[in-house]
């Protein structure tokens, strides 16, 4: 992440927006600390879409309908190694 002083992010503003888009989020540091980050409206995105719940995440699932065949064992009891 390239770090731009705040007045040179002014003066170079579309470079660092290009600069966003192609190579990643850009910092801005105002009198010698970051002060705020510039990166993609994809990259925005990604970070603030609510992410979908559980039981919506296995339903929308492409392995949603494969049926799985587990054999359990029923006895009461089973041997344990102390």
């Amino acid at each position: 992440m390239q770090i731009w002083q705040l007045q040179e992010a002014k003066a170079h503003l579309s470079e660092v927006i290009q600069k966003a888009l192609n190579e990643g989020p850009q910092a801005v540091s105002l009198r010698g600390r970051p002060a705020a980050v510039v990166l993609s409206r994809t990259e925005y995105d990604q970070l603030t879409h609510p992410k979908p719940n559980l039981v919506t995440f296995l339903r929308e699932s492409p392995l949603h309908a494969v049926e799985l065949e587990l054999d359990r064992d029923t006895s009461l009891t089973r041997e344990t190694a102390l």
